[in-house]
This record gives structure tokens, C-alpha cells and sequence, in this order.
């Protein structure tokens, strides 16, 4: 758990750092740049994760497509709970401030479940 968590912070960083300055310095929308986060930050995690912290040595295609199908699942819920739920939560703020939190609370929800899906399922041997 304290490698993940290591693992987490660089991972957190690292993705959320592009999908806020996709978000507000590129004015991308919140699916873009919020799947951006999570297209960069997976590559870099998922070596990370399966090298460092599982240390799992499976060869071949079939842990490239649990951890991808791990992350899109993922991304799909933590995301698409996390934009109806702030918007609701934060009717009176601006678009602007309620993506924002909606990306903030998306990451935390993915955390939470991505830890589950790859301890469990994609780097279980």
C-alpha cells in the first residue's frame, strides 16, 4: 500500500498538472482534458505500478489489457459521477469553478477505485 501511495503521489502530480493546464491554460473541455490526465498518467503508472509496487512480472498482452480496461472503467465512473454530482452540489458557481471541482472530486474517486481494479484484478497473478 505505501509503494501505491508513492506511486500515487507522482502519478497525481504528474496527471493532474496536465489536466488543469489542458483545462485552463488550453481551454480544452472537461473530457479532454480530464482523459488527458489519465492517458499520460496510465503510461507512467502503469510501469510504475507493475515494476515497483506489485512486482509483476507476467509478460505478454493480457496485463497491458487488464490494466487499460482497469483504467478506462475506472475513469468512465469516477468521472461520470463526479461531473453531475458537483454540478449539483455547486449550482450557483460558474461553469468554470464547478469543472474545476468536478475534475478534483473525479480524481479522488479514481484513486479509490483504480487501487481496488489493480491490486485485485489487473496485476493479480
Amino acid at each position: 500500500m505505501l509503494k501505491f501511495i508513492l506511486v500515487g503521489i507522482a502519478n497525481t502530480i504528474f496527471g493532474m498538472g496536465i489536466m488543469f493546464l489542458f483545462y485552463n491554460f488550453f481551454h480544452f473541455n472537461y473530457w479532454i482534458s480530464s482523459a488527458s490526465n489519465y492517458i499520460f498518467g496510465s503510461i507512467l503508472s502503469y510501469f510504475l505500478n507493475k515494476y515497483f509496487t506489485f512486482q509483476n512480472n507476467s509478460k505478454g498482452f493480457k496485463v497491458i489489457l487488464k490494466f487499460t480496461i482497469n483504467i478506462t472503467i475506472c475513469y468512465l465512473v469516477a468521472y461520470g459521477l463526479a461531473k453531475p454530482l458537483t454540478v449539483m452540489a455547486m449550482a450557483s458557481f460558474g461553469p468554470n469553478i464547478q469543472n474545476n471541482i468536478a475534475m478534483l472530486a473525479g480524481s479522488i474517486f479514481f484513486v479509490v477505485l483504480n487501487y481496488v481494479g489493480q491490486r485485485f484484478w489487473a496485476f493479480k497473478d
